[in-house]
């Protein structure tokens, strides 16, 4: 059995404060085809109650991160342009590792974002 699992969180960097309330969808991306496996929403602490992709469930591939930024930037009142510069946030990354823990976490504020491998 595997025991690799995926799991994130969200900084907003502009306030200082983790990023709560926000939703994420997670794909799976093989060739044309897009499969959506989990939809999450971040904790007070800016992370998931749960892995995103738990235990046993994490197998060699192309994921994608969709981040939707501009609702939880609505919500914490942050004015918006039309359209909102940063309304939805994809990061593509692989797995190769299926024992692996995977951490993609998000720093944000309402006009950048970075992204890394985390521990």
């Amino acid at each position: 059995m595997t025991q690799g699992y995926l799991t994130t969180h969200v900084l907003d960097t502009a306030s200082g404060q983790p990023a709560g309330g926000m939703a994420i969808s997670l794909y799976r991306l093989e060739g044309e085809n897009r499969t959506k496996l989990a939809q999450v929403s971040t904790n007070t602490d800016g992370r998931t109650d749960t892995p995103i992709l738990p235990k046993g469930e994490c197998v060699p591939g192309t994921y994608e991160l969709v981040f939707e930024t501009g609702a939880y930037l609505d919500r914490i009142g942050v004015p918006a342009e039309e359209p909102r510069f940063l309304d939805h946030i994809p990061i593509r990354f692989g797995i190769s590792d299926k024992e692996a823990h995977y951490h993609v976490p998000l720093l944000l504020s309402p006009f950048g974002f970075s992204t890394y491998r985390g521990s």
